[in-house]
């Protein structure tokens, strides 16, 4: 017997009211990871050793900074997902896990928002 409402059913909602949100958000940013972490690894390997100099001019290229912050964006929100279904799958405590749902979002956007400045400042300065 199921017990979900027609409109839950529609919808595909569970009990969390969130359906498969999580679930496709997780692949969406896996799925973007593999090109922009690609371009970040050859950036890397490309100016590995170079003078700082020549790392802000690459930088200073529209193209390179928003793929960069790109990254950043799509790498930390796939992270912080992680370890949320991390969290709720394996702290059982209600308290603890509620913090560190908390300190795990407050992380990913302390981290997101200092590399988004230190690549607008590179950017810009160039």
């Amino acid at each position: 017997m199921d017990m979900r409402t027609p409109l839950g059913k529609v919808r595909g909602l569970g009990s969390a009211k969130e359906g498969t949100d999580h679930f496709w958000r997780q692949r969406l940013t896996a799925v973007a990871n593999v090109p922009l972490l690609t371009f970040f690894v050859i950036f890397i390997m490309t100016y590995a050793g170079a003078p700082h100099a020549d790392v802000v001019a690459a930088l200073a290229n529209p193209f390179v900074a928003v793929v960069m912050a790109l990254v950043v964006i799509s790498a930390l929100t796939h992270m912080r997902i992680g370890m949320q279904v991390i969290v709720e799958d394996y702290v059982h405590a209600e308290g603890i896990k509620i913090v560190l749902l908390m300190l795990n979002t407050f992380f990913a956007i302390a981290v997101g928002g200092l590399c988004l400045f230190a690549i607008l400042k590179l950017a810009f300065a160039g």
